[in-house]
């Protein structure tokens, strides 16, 4: 019975108790029988009456192949709200945009439903915390119209670790349509907890360079509290609704749509998308700000991983509604590691004697690359750098190149600059370092996520895979997906990373508790170039993590190329084993499991490559702690334990091995010092 049939016999019954005004009353006090065919036959024209619009709305609901999640669609009100095992994780959320021609969030009237059909995807990368995902949904679309007729159907997935959906706008027009805003919201119970980066400030920082996603994170919050600037909060945001964990994130922008973010007041712990800031565009050409394109038209994937910890630490619904992989030559695509000197040894070590050194280093380590930082064009020059490319050939090492970004979008000095801004310019620069056997580039120094700013983003890593560069991103905007569709992208930063730990001793007090969050958030579904592990010593900077906490952030950080933040020197003072477990780490993972963790207290993965499993933790807070962690997927096997030894952190580099065998169970206690960690390998 829907609720407008209800409510008239609700209505009809209580009027015909009311003697004096109903004149039925008589009658059916006098024939019962009567006045229930009456009823029913009301009923039956009821229903009748209203078979077609109940046909259009025969489910609002669709639900994930498990039945646990359950999205609760209403497209006249243009709300959804989500559930898990009957518990609330969103309440009556908005749905709809407002386009310049017409306003979607409002007013919608719907056409037709589709019938719930399952979506399947099965894919492979090089570049993720497995090697192969698989992805399995329910779809459903409401298609409707809005007050002037024009069409948008709402299309909703739901798998068994959370929910996605888009706006799609099925019409065919050559005329271009703009997106003044987006209406999507996510309502959280107001006792709901968040763990948020801000947003920095467009145009701020060091030479105009912001936002670049380089913050640290707001922990454990109300979800009414409001971020520190008007940028709002980015993704991936993760919450706690009724003991359920939700990791809100977006994919598959395509050229035709910002990069979004959430908004900076949460009333009520209902938080809405923000749109970018003005100067977020790429200024060479066409300057496009927020979302426009011709139709038809698609907007970005909302994606909202769902459940415990574990559940959404494993989850990939990041790539797994990114587009596919784009047709390239993959014999290029190659993972590893790399030397790198400017994070500890600044600009003074752009010249070419310290990186020979650098790629002396790297072949030592039997790590596959060496990174030459910014101004190599001024103080090493093309000439001298095809010579260290030929010298890393005689010794494995590939080298890689830093270049800038800029047009005049910030006041950024560092050169290479300039070079990358149009297709014809890439095409000149990117053959030359293909014809020098250059492996990759590092470009820095991006203006934030206005729409001609992320076609900018596709545009390189296009002309990149025509020449078979990899590419890093620093300074830059979330991956959102971006290292599906394009192989060659290995990482990127947009974290506040290790170069920050190496500027001033607040952010290495810090850097437990955002290790742990970076970790967990940041790094959930896209590569990050944190550029992890310093072993040693950071110059005028002392290190509170132990060199154990160091060590594991190898592993623990995931990123296509792993830019390690150790110099030559300071591996010396490290022992030959742990030396050795660096050697032979892999640069690609076969499988990923949670362990253990809770966000900026302490984190726990193991990673698979090949019969090797690597089990490693970091203790993001300055208190000691016994974990008891399962690992009975590994009942049985004999294993190596790294932790720390017992030298204090400023004497150097101070490591414990052991042998160990887990029992039947599979459980094992790890004792862990303040801003401690540990590494294991099982075989």
């Amino acid at each position: 019975m829907n609720k407008k049939t209800s409510k008239n016999i609700t209505e009809l019954n209580t009027n015909s108790n009311e003697k004096g005004r109903n004149p039925w009353f008589k009658f059916f006090s006098l024939n019962h029988v009567g006045f229930i065919l009456i009823v029913l036959t009301i009923n039956m024209v009821f229903f009748s009456c209203a078979s077609s619009k109940s046909n259009l709305q025969s489910s609002k609901v669709v639900s994930s192949p498990n039945g646990k999640i359950a999205v609760s669609v209403d497209v006249e009100m243009a709300n959804y709200s989500i559930t898990l095992n009957g518990k609330t994780v969103l309440e009556t959320s908005k749905l709809g945009v407002t386009r310049a021609d017409g306003d979607f969030s409002k007013q919608l009237k719907l056409v037709n439903t589709s019938k719930v059909k399952e979506v399947s995807d099965t894919y492979s990368m090089v570049n993720a915390k497995k090697s192969k995902m698989t992805y399995l949904a329910n779809e459903k679309t409401w298609e409707t119209t809005n007050a002037a007729g024009h069409k948008m159907n709402i299309v909703f997935r739901v798998s068994n670790d959370g929910v996605a959906f888009r706006y799609v706008f099925p019409d065919k027009s050559s005329d271009v349509k703009k997106i003044n805003s987006e209406e999507t919201s996510f309502n959280f119970p107001i006792d709901a907890k968040a763990w948020l980066q801000p947003k920095t400030e467009s145009q701020s920082g060091f030479e105009h360079t912001n936002p670049s996603y380089e913050a640290h994170y707001e922990l454990d919050i109300p979800v009414t509290k409001s971020s520190p600037g008007p940028n709002g909060w980015v993704y991936p945001a993760l919450f706690k609704s009724n003991d359920v964990w939700v990791l809100i994130t977006e994919a598959d922008l395509g050229q035709t749509y910002c990069g979004t973010a959430l908004q900076q007041n949460s009333p009520d712990g209902e938080y809405k998308i923000n749109f970018p800031q003005a100067p977020e565009v790429f200024k060479n050409g066409v300057a496009t700000l927020n979302p426009e394109s011709t139709l038809p038209w698609e907007t970005p994937w909302r994606i909202l991983a769902i459940g415990d910890l574990k559940t959404v630490m494993e989850s990939t619904l990041g790539t797994d509604l990114a587009q596919p992989a784009i047709t390239m030559d993959n014999a290029f695509i190659k993972p590893g590691k790399s030397s790198w000197s400017w994070v500890i040894e600044k600009d003074d070590s752009t010249i070419y004697r310290v990186q020979k050194k650098y790629i002396d280093f790297a072949a030592d380590m039997k790590w596959e690359y060496c990174l030459i930082d910014a101004n190599w064009d001024q103080t090493i020059g093309y000439d001298s750098v095809q010579l260290l490319v030929n010298y890393g050939k005689t010794k494995n090492v590939g080298i890689l190149l830093w270049y800038n970004s800029a047009g005049d979008w910030n006041t950024v000095k560092f050169t290479p600059k300039d070079k990358l801004l149009t297709h014809e310019s890439r095409v000149a620069e990117f053959s030359k370092l293909q014809k020098m056997g250059i492996k990759g580039v590092k470009i820095d120094f991006f203006a934030g996520d206005g729409q001609s700013m992320m076609k900018y983003y596709e545009d390189i890593l296009k002309d990149a895979a025509t020449y078979k560069l990899l590419v890093n991103f620093h300074g830059a905007t979330l991956p959102r997906g971006l290292q599906r569709t394009y192989p060659n992208f290995m990482t990127a930063e947009a974290i506040f990373g290790y170069e920050m730990i190496t500027f001033g001793q607040n952010s290495a007090n810090k850097a437990p508790e955002h290790s742990v969050m970076s970790a967990m958030v940041r790094n959930a579904f896209d590569p990050m170039d944190f550029t992890p592990m310093n072993l040693y010593k950071i110059p005028r900077i002392r290190r509170i993590t132990t060199a154990a906490f160091e060590l594991a952030t190898s592993v623990v950080f995931l990123s296509g190329i792993q830019h390690y933040a150790e110099t030559p020197v300071g591996m010396s003072h490290v022992s030959d084993g742990v030396k050795d477990v660096l050697r032979q780490l892999p640069g690609v993972w076969d499988d990923v499991k949670f362990i253990d963790g809770y966000p900026g207290k302490h984190y726990v993965v193991a990673r698979k490559s090949g019969n090797k499993w690597y089990i490693a933790g970091i203790n993001g807070e300055n208190a000691a702690k016994k974990l008891m962690l399962d690992l009975s997927f590994l009942a049985g096997k004999k294993g190596k334990f790294i932790g720390s030894g017992e030298g204090s952190v400023a004497d150097g580099p101070s490591f414990e091995i052991k042998e160990n065998t887990l029992g039947a169970d599979g459980k094992y206690s790890v004792d862990l010092k303040p801003n401690d960690g540990f590494l294991m390998v099982f075989e």
